[in-house]
């Protein structure tokens, strides 16, 4: 064997290790979230059966870190994760969802806030986790980069006999997640608009301005998300959508036509996904367009461009899951939220040139 072959044998070896890897649902490496097959962070990929082919070289994700906006910090007010709580549903007959609520400690009950709904709430909210949204937006509030808001971390809905999803697994096989977050429909929009918020109304006081509310998810919570804004934009209108899953697993890649078809609505989204993504590309080469989650989402995008929407993207290298999407989630909230915060350019004004300070105490 020559010196080309060795090396190319050599990286092939390094190519299905990396395979391996990112199957395996086994203990994660440090610092990385482990996740149930299908769902972001680990699992075999949805395109198909078998393992995909990957390109030679470090696990795409190895460059992938959290930053200092995704971390605690010293003298940044904490908001406080109130739950968890328990919602029934009608939408979908005999399942429940659970939910926490984060407060920040900006909140005034006098002063409508704005509001965050994360799908998969358990993960965003994980302390350990790739997303650690509490965090973003303790610190982006503070910093007034994005308006005082509420956050909603909501799980997919389960029956009382089913176990509630967590970051080891996030309940595709054993929930309800795979029926409302990746069904183009709008049941689940009725779960969020019709169900949660008039409880969350009762305790809260949120803007009923939906240019003041925003939805997001990952992979199946992404399309989740998106299916909120598409048939309720009159409720949401910002959406936050990483490695979504608008994929062939209950007809998801139906939206670009959709988007094409439809008159425009009023909807500000940010997708972000990784060339890694599930491709649907088979080992022995076969191929379906209608899973590729990497397509799907340029399709969705170039469609709602099209379409003249309010379009923001970032494609990276990473595979499906949550470490590319928690690096930037801080600008992704930035970007989404970027005309929301009252702005003063008077130099004298030293309360707006400062940081947002914790509400007082009555």
């Amino acid at each position: 064997m020559n010196r080309t072959s060795v090396l190319m044998t050599t990286l092939a070896l390094a190519g299905a290790a990396v395979v391996a890897l990112a199957q395996a649902p086994a203990v994660p490496a440090a610092g990385q979230t482990p996740a149930a097959a299908g769902a972001p962070g680990g699992g075999r990929g949805r395109g198909g059966r078998g393992p995909q082919p990957m390109p030679p070289g470090p696990p795409p994700n190895s460059q992938y870190r959290l930053g200092p906006d995704s971390l605690p910090q010293d003298g940044v007010p904490k908001g406080e994760i109130r739950g968890p709580y328990t919602l029934p549903s009608n939408a979908y007959p005999g399942t429940q969802h659970t939910y926490w609520v984060y407060v920040p400690a900006q909140y005034d009950a006098k002063v409508p806030a704005a509001l965050m709904v994360y799908q998969d709430g358990q993960a965003f909210k994980a302390e350990d986790g790739d997303l650690r949204a509490q965090n973003v937006m303790d610190n982006l509030i503070y910093r007034r980069e994005i308006p005082i808001m509420l956050g909603v971390f909501i799980n997919p809905g389960r029956t009382p006999e089913q176990p509630e999803p967590t970051p080891a697994d996030w309940g595709d096989r054993t929930t309800n997640r795979g029926n409302e977050y990746n069904t183009p429909d709008d049941k689940y929009a009725r779960v969020i608009t019709e169900e949660l918020m008039p409880v969350l109304n009762k305790e809260y006081n949120i803007s009923k301005d939906p240019e003041m509310r925003g939805i997001g998810g990952s992979s199946s919570g992404a399309i989740a998300a998106f299916a909120v804004a598409w048939e309720r934009p009159n409720e949401f209108r910002k959406v936050l959508s990483n490695v979504g899953s608008f994929t062939d697993i209950r007809g998801g890649y139906v939206y670009p036509e959709r988007v094409l078809e439809s008159p425009k609505k009023p909807i500000r989204i940010f997708f972000c996904d990784g060339r890694n993504d599930n491709r649907a590309l088979q080992a022995d080469g076969t191929y379906n367009q209608n899973r590729d989650w990497f397509y799907q989402n340029v399709r969705l995008k170039d469609a709602m461009t099209k379409k003249g929407y309010d379009v923001n993207f970032s494609w990276g290298i990473n595979l499906h899951g949550q470490k590319y999407g928690g690096a930037i989630m801080p600008e992704m909230m930035r970007w989404l939220w970027r005309d929301a915060t009252p702005v003063t350019t008077d130099p004298k004004d030293m309360a707006a040139r400062g940081f947002v300070m914790p509400a007082e105490k009555k």
